[in-house]
């Protein structure tokens, strides 16, 4: 009759042998694990905002291109707890209406703070039809601004809400927050 193996510790079928084909299945299943998950050192942190700047950005109407329209901006205010000015007149706000409902803006335009620098501004905004719940309009700035104390917004991420103020306006209001 066979015996059944057993190791020192005199559990049955713990040998050598079975012992090295635990050791590879879980050298597999830790290779299967995420990496991120692997690296408990790295917590997930998820970023934050910080409130920058609220924009009354005024606009003129809406020259329609078939899919594709212009909105031309006429002028407007900005307000933050760190910066202040008027928006500019002279920028536009491109726009493409896409089949299934979905808009994408791609406004230019500059804005001059109270010191007289002139700060660059291209907000790309993203509207999808909420279908029965809030659109979704969210958006990525890219800002620009001359050395000096306005150089600090030539360093940070920014990201943005639209909303419009029509039909008692015709403007946008324009949130800007720094992801930090």
């Amino acid at each position: 009759m066979a015996r059944a193996r057993t190791s020192q510790a005199g559990r049955p079928g713990e040998d050598r042998r079975d012992l090295l084909l635990a050791g590879a299945g879980l050298a597999l299943a830790a290779a299967t694990v995420p990496a991120s998950a692997r690296e408990a050192s790295v917590p997930l942190v998820p970023p934050r905002t910080e409130f920058v700047y609220e924009a009354v950005v005024e606009i003129a109407p809406t020259v329609p291109l078939g899919e594709r329209r212009i909105v031309p901006i006429t002028g407007g205010t900005f307000e933050g707890p760190n910066i202040r000015g008027t928006v500019l007149p002279g920028g536009a706000d491109r726009q493409l209406i896409r089949k299934d409902g979905v808009r994408r803006l791609d406004a230019l335009y500059e804005m001059q703070a109270e010191d007289g620098a002139i700060i660059t501004v291209r907000n790309q905004v993203l509207i999808a039809p909420g279908d029965g719940a809030p659109d979704y309009r969210f958006s990525s700035l890219d800002i620009t601004a001359p050395e000096g104390p306005h150089a600090w917004l030539n360093r940070l991420v920014f990201v943005g809400t639209l909303h419009s103020l029509r039909p008692a306006r015709e403007a946008v209001l324009i949130r800007v927050f720094k992801v930090v």
